[in-house]
C-alpha cells in the first residue's frame, strides 16, 4: 500500500543497485523535474534497523539524490516534505531482486519520442528556456531536439523506427533546409554510411563558419548582406554559411583594400591577394626573386661570440655530477634559449634593395586565422638574380642584359658554368617556375624508371650516398639532399649525451674495421668523381662498407625512454650474440660508477656471503680494483664462482626478449661510511667521481637495477 514518509526519515539503502556516481545518474536533471511536477512514482522501503523510525531505500535512489538535492538548495524542507513510498519487508537477497527488477524494467524514452514531447511543450507554452529548467537540461539540448523533430518527414520516421541512430540524424539535422536533407536521404538511404559522410556531403555547397574566409568577413557583415547561416546544433563551431558567394565577394573586396594599402606603404610593383595560405597556384608563370642574406652587424657579431662562449661555461657546468637536478633543468634551459637566439641570428632574413621594389611584387595570404599577411617571398616576371655591383654598377653587362644596383634581371651570364639549364620557351619566352618544377619531376621520374633496370647500379648509388655523406662531415653532419640528389640517407645516431665514452672491445674492433676499409676513393674532389671511385670497388669491398655504414647507423635506445630497441632484440637473437665475450666490467665503465653496498650485493649475488664478507671491510676504491680483476678472470677462485663471474653483465647491457622492468635496489648508508666513521664520505679519489649520476642513469635505461652512487 501507498503511504507517504517524510524525506528525513529516509536513507539509500546498501543495496540499492545503482551504483554510479551522482553525475552519472543525472541527478540535477531529476531533481528539476521533480521541482516541477513532484514525485511522480513512489520509492521502495524497508525499516532500518538503526536508528528507530527510518527507512532505507532500495529502489528510486535517484529520487531520493534528487530530493536531497533539493532540501540541500533550501528549495523543500526535508522534515515536511512527503514522499510517497511503498513499505517491503523481506530478506536482503529478495529486496535486492525486487530492487533490481524494478530498474531493469524501466524503459528510457527514445531520441524521437524526446524530440515530440519537447515539440509539444514548446508549441503549448514558447519558452525553450521553462522547458530546459523544467526537464534539468541545456537550452541547447531542448533545441536539439526540436531540430531533430523538423526533420524531413522520411528521415524522422527512420529515426523513430531505429533505422538510422541518432549520430546519423544528427548529421541530417546539421541543415534546417529539407529539401537539402531529403536530396541527401534519397541518394544514401539504401547505403552504409556515417554520420561525417552525410555531413561532408550537406556541407559540400557551403561555408563553415571557422572557415577563414569567414572568419575574414564576419558574421555581421555577411548577415547586413543578405547572407543566411545554417546553425549546427550538435557540433560546436560547425555552422554553415548557406550562401558562400556573398563571403567570397565581401573578402575580396577587404583583401582588395588591403593589397592596395600595403602596395603604397611598401612600394613594390603590386599587391595580389589571394584567400589561400599558399603562394604555389598563384605564382604560376613567375620568378621568385632569390635575395642575399644580409651580412652581420657587428653586434650581431659580438654576439654569437659570447652565445658560443657561454654555452661552453654551461657545458662544463652540466656536466657537474654533484650539479641538482632542478639546476641541471635551468641551465639546460638557458641552454635552449641561447641556441635558438644564435640560429635566429644565422637565419636572418633577406632584405629587398629599395631599388629592386620597382620590379617585384608579393601576394597578401590568408591565414587559417583569417588573418591577411603578407608573404615573404617577392616574384618578377623576369628572372633577377642578386649579385655584387659590378664596377661599370648600373650600365650594361658584357652579355647585353640589364644590370642594375647589384642585381641583375634576366638569366645568369654565359660564361658562368651552371647546372642550370635555360628556363625558356620556343621564342625566348620565359618558363614559369611551376612549369619549369613540372618538367624537373618529370624528368627525374624518367631517371627513375630506367633505374629500376639496374639493381646493381641502384645499390651503388644507395650505398655512395650514405658512406660519402659521412666521411666527409662528423658523425653528427648536416645532410644535404641537393648535393646528392636523394633523400637516402644514413644519419649518425642521436647518442644521449654522456661525456666521454669508457673504451671497449667494440669500439676499438669498429674502429679497426674502419681502418681496414678501402678509402681511396674518398680522396676525389667532386661528388661524381667520388661516385666513379666507389662504382670501380669490387663486390667485397662495397659489402664491407654497407655493413659498416649500417653498424654505425644503430641507435643505442629509443629517445629518452628507458626501453631497448625489440629489432635490435631479434638482430642479436639471430646473431647469437654472448655481450659477456665482448664486454666485462671495470673499475672505469661500472664499478667506480657505483657504491659500495651496491657491489657488496652483486659479490653476494656471484659468490655468495663469503665472498662478500671478504670484501666488507676493504675500502671503495679496493673493492673496485678487486672486482675488475676477479670479473676478468684473472683472481683465483672457485671454478663456479669464476664461471658466475665471467658470465655476469647487468641488464642494461643484456639484449632482453621483451621490455625490461626497472628494479630499484635501495643504498644502505651504513655501506657509505668509511673506516673513519664519516658517513656519505666517497671512498674514491675526487678524479675518479665523474659520470657517476650517469652510470645510474645509464643502468637504468635498459631495465638494469639502479645502482645509486655513493655520496
Amino acid at each position: 500500500m501507498i503511504q507517504t514518509m517524510k524525506l528525513n526519515k529516509l536513507r539509500l539503502s546498501p543495496i540499492n543497485v545503482r551504483r554510479l556516481p551522482e553525475e552519472k545518474l543525472q541527478i540535477p536533471q531529476m531533481a528539476a523535474d521533480i521541482e516541477a511536477r513532484g514525485v511522480l512514482q513512489n520509492l521502495l522501503v524497508t525499516p532500518a534497523k538503526k536508528p528507530r523510525g527510518t527507512f532505507e531505500v532500495f529502489d528510486g535512489g535517484r529520487r531520493l539524490r534528487a530530493l536531497q538535492r533539493l532540501a540541500d538548495a533550501g528549495t523543500i524542507k526535508a522534515d515536511e516534505y512527503d514522499v510517497p513510498v511503498m513499505v517491503l519487508q523481506a530478506d536482503e537477497a529478495t529486496l535486492s531482486e525486487t530492487s533490481t527488477a524494478t530498474n531493469f524494467q524501466q524503459l528510457k524514452m527514445t531520441p524521437a519520442e524526446e524530440c515530440r514531447a519537447f515539440q509539444h511543450f514548446i508549441g503549448t507554452s514558447g519558452d525553450i528556456d521553462a522547458v530546459a529548467k523544467r526537464f534539468g537540461v541545456t537550452r541547447r539540448f531542448v533545441e536539439g531536439r526540436l531540430r531533430l523533430a523538423a526533420l524531413a518527414e522520411p528521415i524522422f520516421e527512420a529515426l523513430s523506427a531505429g533505422e538510422i541512430t541518432l549520430d546519423v540524424a544528427k548529421a541530417y539535422a546539421s541543415t534546417e533546409n529539407q529539401e537539402k536533407q531529403l536530396l541527401v536521404w534519397n541518394n544514401y538511404q539504401n547505403s552504409y554510411v556515417n554520420a561525417d559522410t552525410i555531413r561532408r556531403v550537406i556541407a559540400n555547397e557551403t561555408l563553415k563558419a571557422n572557415d577563414p574566409i569567414a572568419i575574414l568577413v564576419g558574421e555581421t557583415r555577411y548577415i547586413e548582406a543578405g547572407g543566411k547561416i545554417d546553425g549546427d546544433l550538435f557540433t560546436d563551431g560547425n555552422d554553415r554559411w548557406v550562401n558562400p558567394e556573398i563571403a567570397h565577394r565581401l573578402a575580396g573586396e577587404i583583401m582588395e583594400a588591403e593589397a592596395k594599402r600595403v602596395g603604397e606603404e611598401t612600394g613594390l610593383a603590386w599587391i595580389r591577394p589571394i584567400a589561400s595560405n599558399y603562394a604555389h597556384n598563384a605564382a604560376h608563370g613567375l620568378y621568385r626573386a632569390i635575395l642575399r642574406q644580409p651580412d652581420l652587424t657587428e653586434e650581431q657579431a659580438l654576439r654569437l661570440t659570447a652565445i658560443d662562449e657561454r654555452r661552453s661555461e654551461l657545458e662544463t657546468e652540466m656536466q657537474d655530477e654533484s650539479l641538482p637536478e632542478e639546476d641541471f633543468k635551468l641551465l639546460d634551459q638557458e641552454d635552449d634559449r641561447l641556441i635558438q637566439e644564435a640560429e635566429a641570428i644565422e637565419n636572418r632574413a633577406p632584405v629587398l634593395p629599395d631599388e629592386l621594389k620597382a620590379h617585384v611584387g608579393a601576394f597578401l595570404l590568408l591565414t587559417p586565422q583569417g588573418a591577411m599577411v603578407l608573404d615573404t617571398q617577392y616574384y618578377s616576371e623576369q628572372q633577377i638574380l642578386i649579385e655584387e655591383p659590378a664596377d661599370d654598377e648600373g650600365g650594361e653587362g658584357e652579355d647585353g642584359e640589364r644590370s642594375s644596383g647589384g642585381f641583375r634581371i634576366g638569366g645568369p651570364k654565359p660564361s658562368e658554368p651552371t647546372h642550370r639549364p635555360e628556363a625558356v620557351a620556343p621564342g625566348g619566352k620565359p618558363l614559369s617556375s611551376r612549369l619549369y618544377d613540372e618538367l624537373a619531376m618529370q624528368r627525374r621520374d624518367i631517371l627513375a624508371s630506367c633505374l629500376l633496370a639496374q639493381p646493381a647500379l641502384a645499390l651503388d648509388y644507395a650505398l655512395f650516398v650514405m658512406v660519402d655523406a659521412r666521411t666527409k662531415t662528423s658523425s653528427r653532419y648536416t645532410y644535404n639532399s641537393t648535393k646528392y640528389g636523394t633523400t637516402i640517407r644514413a644519419s649518425g645516431p642521436q647518442d644521449p649525451n654522456t661525456g666521454d665514452m669508457p673504451t671497449s672491445r667494440a669500439r676499438d674492433y669498429l674502429a679497426e674495421v674502419h681502418e681496414g676499409l678501402d678509402a681511396g676513393w674518398t680522396e676525389h674532389e667532386s661528388e661524381v668523381e667520388r661516385f666513379e671511385g666507389f662504382r670501380a670497388l669490387d663486390d667485397d669491398s662495397k659489402a664491407n662498407w654497407l655493413a659498416y655504414i649500417v653498424a654505425i647507423s644503430l641507435e643505442a635506445k629509443p629517445g629518452i625512454s628507458n626501453e631497448q630497441i625489440p629489432l635490435h632484440n631479434r638482430l642479436a637473437s639471430i646473431l647469437e650474440i654472448e655481450v659477456a665475450s665482448w664486454w666485462r666490467p671495470t673499475s672505469e665503465n661500472f664499478f667506480d660508477r657505483v657504491n659500495k653496498g651496491s657491489i657488496l650485493s652483486l659479490l653476494d649475488e656471484v659468490g655468495g656471503p663469503a665472498l662478500s664478507g671478504r670484501h666488507a671491510s676493504l675500502k671503495k676504491t679496493e673493492i673496485s680494483a678487486s672486482c675488475q680483476k676477479l670479473f676478468a678472470g684473472d683472481t683465483i677462485v672457485e671454478v663456479e664462482v669464476k664461471e658466475a663471474a665471467l658470465a655476469w653483465v647487468p641488464n642494461a647491457m643484456r639484449f632482453l626478449d621483451g621490455q625490461p622492468e626497472d628494479v630499484v635496489i635501495e643504498a644502505d648508508e651504513a655501506d657509505e661510511a668509511d673506516e673513519t666513521g664519516e658517513a656519505g664520505e666517497a671512498e674514491y679519489d675526487e678524479d675518479d667521481s665523474g659520470g657517476v649520476a650517469d652510470a645510474a642513469a645509464d643502468s637504468s635505461q635498459a631495465g638494469d637495477e639502479v645502482l645509486e652512487p655513493a655520496a
